[in-house]
């Protein structure tokens, strides 16, 4: 059981500023005021029994979260050379990945053997020790860029409080009795009847989503960029649907009525069989609402809280009897009406609104914040979008966290705008932007807009990649040169068969966008494809489950050439069982990748940031007897592998000591070479040039 503290909050520092020491002191007090109310929030929770329990179950247990920021930091500063060695390598691998129900997210809960409440405490002060120690010593300038140790602290500080938002989410899911009330977290005591909403005429403009890269607030991959967009005149709601207000629908027999429900969302009904909102309850004739710590009498004038889905339904009801098309705003039109409040995070005194927890731990009253003519522009709850989100034009991932937005441009995620009561830092600024699974819950409601304009489709979003670093590499695994005998895969593909059996379970470490492990899953029992880079695994997975994917090579200047690939193309009549993908760092394997009769590392070692870490793992991961296949051309890169981690292409005692040479004698400690050659890989770049590398195989079986 953790202690309860009373947390007080600053808002995020600027990256802008003209004294050095002054930035670190803001820096380490906006650091510690994250980890303080992340504490704060699990300290809710009054038995550790309640960490292990699965109130959401598409989510972990609530002990993964309570880790997970921490690891989140280790790992972004290993992969950044900022630190060199881990905390714990037991809760960073699995505490590292599984947050938002992604294809590759493994829920199972036969997989884990989850760390002690004690043992995660003791990690976590560990860790802010260690981050702490980071801020007090490391080099500053300013502004503060995104390549510099600074903008990965604030990258963990923002991850831990959209995490202090989506734990609340599930800790709100637990049974009341599990948690004890606290003075840092009271709710609204307002209540009453909620005001009758209309709609209100917004006149139509021209304008550009995206945030400039001159803004001077931290922000996330999918922020930046520009869309110029035109919006039509249209009318919104004055207030957020209210719980009166969709109880309108409910008594109306909506959740009976499949045709107000997308096809969706007549699914998810069948599913859950819901009659009403999530955090709604009936009990001895009366409506009940569930917040935070306890169940209080339904109120009213509250905003609901429902998922997309929901939302929609609501709309599709209320257009009914409507002359124009009611739905939900799409991103632009909500943009249309925070334009019209002319103030930030950076520039408020006190929030205009219920947000930043300058108010209430709850919901309050959708008349109790006036922004506009309009109520709760910002804050009370996330406001639901008919906008998928995508990147804007010029989007590029941070090379430290390719993850966070690229899973979600797969038309399943849609926009949530506005921030609601416990949104902090960068998610309550103007041009946050975060998006969830449509039938997922997070503090989340809804206003409606009418207008001439037909409803918004959902529709797939990014259905073909245009990013040329993983266009190649489909490209290398999918293009029409990867079915020749002389291309490297072919060639490894060879030298595997007679190693392999039907019975053989395989692991492809490093799979890239996943050839090797399809034309495996041809011939052995199991293969587990695995990458830390979650654009490959997207792919992957893709045309695994969907059985196609589509990706656009350069062929020169602007111009592309459009490729698809299917399982068909393959050889493959239906989506192979026997192949499994998942996200992952070879050097921090989750537990139950083990027991391999073959591993192949193939162009991985020359990108590992520590080498010798990454093979003690394959080894451990691989039966007695055993075959392990590297492959590497030994190119190191100081941006990815510090030279101390280098296992060769360096001068030991005086004498060059290359890569081959120095690989031989470590794997001798444990392994026998059974077999050794060079692969050339060739990557087209585009339809004129390619870039060549000369791999260097080893074959080795583990000794008995």
């Amino acid at each position: 059981m953790l202690k309860q503290k009373l947390i007080t909050l600053d808002k995020p520092p600027l990256l802008i500023g003209n004294d050095i020491e002054q930035k670190r002191a803001e820096l380490r007090a906006y650091f510690e005021q994250t980890w303080e109310l992340y504490e704060s929030l699990f300290s809710l929770i009054n038995q550790d029994e309640a960490f292990l329990l699965r109130p959401e179950p598409l989510r972990h247990p609530l002990i993964f979260y309570f880790g997970h920021t921490a690891v989140f930091y280790v790992n972004k500063l290993l992969l950044g050379q900022f630190i060199q060695t881990r905390v714990n390598s037991q809760i960073e691998s699995v505490c590292a990945v599984g947050v938002d129900e992604m294809s590759w997210d493994d829920l199972s809960a036969d997989n884990y053997q989850w760390p002690s409440v004690e043992a995660v405490s003791e990690y976590r002060d560990q860790v802010k020790d260690r981050i702490l120690s980071l801020i007090d010593n490391m080099q500053l300038s300013l502004p503060i860029t995104q390549d510099s140790l600074a903008w990965v602290i604030l990258m963990g500080c923002e991850h831990e409080r959209i995490h202090i938002e989506t734990s609340s989410v599930i800790i709100r899911m637990l049974d009341s009795d599990y948690l004890t009330s606290s003075s840092a977290w009271k709710n609204c005591e307002e209540v009453g009847q909620a005001p009758n909403n209309i709609l209100l005429s917004v006149a139509g403009k021209s304008l550009v989503l995206g945030k400039p890269d001159s803004n001077q607030t931290y922000g996330w991959d999918n922020e930046y960029g520009q869309l110029p967009i035109a919006v039509r005149d249209f009318s919104a709601s004055q207030y957020l649907v209210s719980n009166q207000e969709f109880m309108q629908f409910v008594e109306a027999g909506g959740y009976q009525k499949p045709h107000y429900w997308t096809e969706e969302g007549q699914s998810w009904l069948a599913f859950t069989k819901s009659e009403m909102p999530r955090f709604w309850r009936r009990k001895n004739a009366q409506y009940w609402q569930r917040n935070l710590t306890e169940e209080v009498l339904l109120p009213l004038s509250w905003p609901v809280e429902v998922n997309y889905l929901e939302a929609k339904a609501f709309c599709n009801w209320k257009d009914e009897n409507s002359q124009d098309y009611v739905r939900l705003p799409t991103e632009a039109e909500w943009q249309v009406l925070r334009d019209q409040l002319h103030t930030d995070l950076a520039d408020w005194n006190k929030a205009p609104g219920n947000i930043n927890l300058e108010h209430f731990a709850s919901s309050c009253p959708v008349d109790t914040f006036k922004q506009t003519e309009f109520y709760d522009v910002i804050g009370n709850v996330w406001q639901w979008t008919e906008s998928l989100i995508d990147g804007y034009e010029g989007f590029k991932v941070h090379p430290l966290y390719d993850d966070f937005s690229t899973p979600t441009f797969d038309g399943q995620h849609n926009l949530i705008k506005g921030g609601s009561w416990i949104s902090t830092g960068n998610e309550a600024t103007r041009d946050s932007r975060y998006a969830f699974r449509r039938h997922f819950y997070q503090h989340a409601g809804f206003r409606y807009v009418s207008s001439k304009v037909a409803e918004v489709p959902i529709s797939a979003v990014t259905q073909c990649e245009m990013q040329t670093d993983i266009s190649r590499l489909l490209h290398h695994h999918y293009g029409k040169a990867s079915y020749q005998a002389d291309h490297d895969l072919q060639q490894i593909l060879g030298l595997l068969q007679p190693y392999l059996t039907p019975e053989s379970k395989v692991l492809d470490l490093g799979c890239g966008t996943g050839r090797l492990a399809f034309d495996l899953a041809q011939t052995v029992g199991h293969v587990d494809g695995i990458d830390f880079t979650a654009r490959h695994i997207q792919h992957c997975l893709n045309l695994k489950d969907q059985g196609q994917l589509r990706y656009a090579m350069p062929t020169q200047g602007d111009i592309f050439d459009f490729h698809e690939v299917t399982l068909n193309t393959l050889g493959f009549e239906k989506s192979p069982e026997n192949l499994c993908f998942a996200q992952g760092d070879g050097h921090n394997l989750k537990p139950q990748f083990s027991g391999y009769d073959l591993a192949i590392c193939h162009r991985v070692i020359e990108y590992s940031y520590h080498p010798s870490v990454l093979l003690e793992q394959l080894s451990q991961r691989l039966k007695k007897g055993g075959v392990l296949v590297l492959g590497s051309s030994y190119a190191w890169d100081l941006s990815i592998t510090d030279k101390q981690h280098w296992i060769g292409g360096f001068k030991r005692n005086g004498e060059n000591l290359c890569s081959q040479a120095h690989l031989t004698e470590i794997m001798l400690s444990e392994f026998d070479l059974l077999q050794e050659t060079q692969v050339l890989s060739q990557f087209e770049l585009d339809q004129r040039t390619s870039q060549t590398a000369n791999n260097h195989i080893t074959i080795w079986r583990k000794r008995v």
